[in-house]
């Protein structure tokens, strides 16, 4: 059995026998909606159109895993069998699919027509929350296919709850990643009118919760219902408020221009943030409305969370302690250990979101064995200085102490280290005899950084990493990074190749001289 996050909800299914299907398993919500069913003790089955896409998930040993193409009658016939409640977690944005509307139309009255002949008990859909009443016409692409979704599949003979949900605040999603990186790149941002307009968010706790139950119930529903935090904000106050959190003043203008500003800021999100433009745009046209919730008859078949809504302030902290959570670099990689749970950030993510993180990386080949090089890598720092311009540390170290930072403080031993030491302006915050020290840096900067050093026994000699990252905290955090681009270009390759070369030389003087 694999070793699945732990899931964010306690809660156990009354009918745990039932078999339920997970379309779009490989998504943002999909992937963690698994995880939340198998904990609630369901049968899960996970759909995609590549089934090996799946095997990245820590729950894939605990699925089912199926591959189908849902464009396909008889792909979807096959993966319907037996099964007592779909959910279905597939959309067009970001996709490539010129045609979209018109293949989601197909799509979802082929899983209409499969659910019907399987006898499926309940369907459960997600879609996108816009004014009632509001033409068609009148709305983006996206949400106006969205809602032709939801009506093929009330209209059809397998009762379907419809979900109405606006922006999802989670580590990972694209509502929530593209205010972040707005709000950590823009000191200043001019926006067009939409930034004025009302929306109710939803902490991806929450909907994890309604999707979960709605898999519980004891007779099937067919309605559609709208959810939400239980309160709503202007989309420029969501900026504020993730600003506010993370120290940084934000301010946001509203432009009322006569352009197709819906596009062309989405456009311009996708160039000023790493969320891709095929997400932007949409999740910008989408925002030419309000989005809040006009009715909460949920509540009576499904009972609100336990401890009540999660606003948008809780939901960032949550979503920001997710990123804190993360630890430190895992070893010979770019991933991070993980730690939370199910509505947290995940390794399985795109690589876009989560909080920006900058690296240097350098590595080396030695003949020595790695014993040899790490007694050079431990005892880094302090007398033994960092192996490369001492001068430029000097006056970095001058520099951090006039600003109130610790400077070049030493170190308590000069051979040996344990977790917690202090080295100069660094603390060490994992040590993994002779394999990899990890430095966290102390020095006042705007963000966080680290040094991590690995040392990796390749049979005959050994591998010497050397991996300097730093997560910014703002603009000024990035400008900080970009300014030290040429120092790090000239300090960080001397620095790795003279450890190598001091190895060399202290094992041929027979043993270490540090």
């Amino acid at each position: 059995m694999a070793t699945s996050l732990p899931a964010t909800l306690d809660y156990t299914a009354r009918h745990g026998t039932r078999t339920v299907l997970v379309t779009g398993a490989s998504g943002y919500v999909g992937g963690r909606l698994v995880t939340e069913l198998l904990a609630a003790g369901f049968q899960v089955r996970a759909s995609s159109r590549r089934a090996e896409s799946l095997r990245r998930f820590d729950w894939s040993d605990d699925a089912e895993l199926v591959e189908a193409d849902l464009t396909d009658a008889h792909s979807v016939a096959r993966i319907m069998a037996g099964v007592d409640v779909v959910f279905y977690l597939v959309h067009s944005m970001g996709g490539r699919d010129e045609d979209f509307e018109e293949t989601e139309r197909q799509t979802a009255t082929i899983v209409a027509a499969a659910a019907e002949e399987a006898g499926v008990r309940q369907i459960v859909y997600l879609s996108g929350l816009h004014p009632r009443g509001r033409q068609l016409d009148d709305l983006s692409k996206h949400m106006r296919s969205r809602e032709r979704v939801a009506k093929i599949l009330l209209e059809g003979k397998t009762p379907t709850l419809v979900y109405r949900a606006a922006t999802l605040i989670g580590s990972g999603s694209a509502s929530f990643e593209m205010i972040r990186h707005l709000t950590e790149r823009l000191p200043v941002m001019v926006a067009p009118r939409w930034i004025k307009n009302r929306i109710e968010p939803l902490a991806i706790r929450d909907a994890l919760y309604y999707l979960v139950r709605a898999a519980d119930l004891e007779e099937p529903v067919n309605r559609e219902f709208d959810i939400g935090c239980g309160q709503d904000y202007e989309f420029a106050d969501l900026i504020r408020i993730y600003g506010r959190h993370k120290g940084l003043r934000r301010r946001v203008f509203a432009v009322p221009l006569p352009l197709p500003m819906d596009t062309l800021s989405g456009g311009w999100i996708g160039l000023v943030t790493p969320v891709p433009a095929g997400l932007a745009v949409p999740l910008a046209q989408s925002m030419a409305e309000d989005a809040v919730t006009e009715e909460h008859d949920i509540a009576e078949i499904i009972p609100d969370p336990p401890g009540g809504l999660i606003d948008y302030p809780t939901a960032v902290t949550l979503a920001v302690k997710a990123e804190r959570g993360r630890g430190v670099p895992t070893s010979w990689d770019r991933s991070w250990t993980s730690v939370g749970d199910a509505a947290d950030s995940l390794p399985t993510d795109p690589e876009w979101t989560g909080e920006s993180v900058y690296e240097d990386v350098r590595s080396g080949e030695s003949d020595l064995p790695a014993e040899k090089v790490w007694e050079v890598v431990e005892g880094i720092g302090g007398p033994n200085g960092w192996y490369s311009a001492p001068s430029l540390w000097r006056v970095r170290g001058i520099v951090d102490r006039l600003i109130g930072g610790p400077g070049l403080g030493g170190r308590r031993d000069p051979l040996r280290l344990a977790v917690g030491d202090k080295v100069d302006w660094w603390r060490v915050v994992e040590l993994d005899r002779p394999r990899r020290l990890v430095l966290a840096a102390e020095m006042k900067i705007d963000g966080r950084a680290w040094l991590v050093m690995e040392v990796k026994d390749r049979g005959e000699g050994s591998t010497y990493v050397q991996r300097a990252l730093y997560a910014p905290t703002g603009l000024l955090g990035r400008l900080y990074w970009w300014s030290l681009l040429p120092f790090h270009a000239l300090i960080f390759p001397v620095m790795l190749r003279t450890i190598l070369r001091t190895a060399e030389r202290d094992n041929a003087a027979g043993g270490s001289t540090n």
